[in-house]
């Protein structure tokens, strides 16, 4: 998935969440963009599904010849529903949401008992940025639920930077204001102080999907490694096969594997 100038064009891709052939050139590709007709999938969601199928069956398979395996437990944290509907199709899998029920609050200072070691697998995209601090929270009960040898598919935005950029780092007691069509955070510190911030971001709307913070890479790959994660990959080769591929050399996808 590394930027490329010169390398070959394709004419068209098999989706690999759909299996439908796409007539998208890679030069038309994009992260967010939807360029499968068929399901609607997006160069991200497509990645997630080619690491998911290198780290559980080391080959590239696309989701419909995915094995049947019901033995398998696996959770998804808002995962697109054109890939959790087929996922829960092969696995004993569970998508998970913030708002609603089945709920997961990934950042929560104690998460149940019950999903403690409780999947071979685990994705995540698109979340980790919104959380709020501390993050390494996030990171270290996505390990907890983990059973020895699982594995976690990551995906944020993240730039080729060394540190994480944390927006509110010192957000303690806080709350989302609107002022007309534009929302403020007031927050108070554990020490007291009152802070205001303005200009805030959001992602795909307003409220729980407030942007906490940009990760550097290398920060990320850190959070990883410290939390306890072996076998850390970032996803770099293109697939275009199967339109994996956008031209920004960064916010690739990542896996890690818990010890056995």
């Amino acid at each position: 998935m590394v930027a490329q100038e010169h390398g070959p064009k394709t004419p068209g891709f098999i989706c690999n969440i759909c299996g439908d052939r796409c007539l998208v050139a890679r030069e038309q590709l994009q992260r967010e963009t939807v360029s499968c007709t068929s399901c609607g999938s997006t160069a991200r969601t497509r990645a997630i599904i080619r690491a998911l199928s290198l780290e559980l069956f080391d080959q590239n398979l696309i989701l419909p010849d995915f094995p049947v395996k019901r033995e398998t437990s696996g959770l998804g944290m808002s995962d697109w529903e054109g890939y959790a509907v087929k996922l829960a199709e092969k696995f004993r899998y569970t998508n998970t949401y913030f708002h609603k029920e089945p709920r997961l609050d990934i950042s929560s200072p104690q998460i149940p008992e019950s999903l403690v070691q409780s999947n071979d697998f685990i994705i995540s995209s698109e979340v980790f940025e919104h959380v709020v601090p501390p993050v390494e929270r996030a990171f270290e009960n996505t390990f907890k639920m983990l059973k020895p040898g699982g594995i976690f598919v990551l995906t944020v935005p993240y730039g080729p930077w060394k540190e994480t950029i944390e927006h509110f780092p010192e957000l303690y007691d806080f709350t989302l204001i609107k002022d007309d069509v534009n929302y403020r955070l007031e927050n108070t510190t554990r020490s007291g102080e009152a802070q205001e911030f303005h200009d805030l971001v959001f992602h795909g709307g307003h409220g729980a999907t407030l942007e906490m913070r940009v990760f550097g890479e290398e920060a990320l790959l850190r959070h990883l490694a410290k939390t306890g994660f072996e076998t850390i990959t970032v996803h770099r080769t293109p697939d275009l096969s199967h339109g994996v591929w956008w031209p920004e050399p960064w916010s690739l996808p990542l896996s890690a594997r818990k010890p056995r």
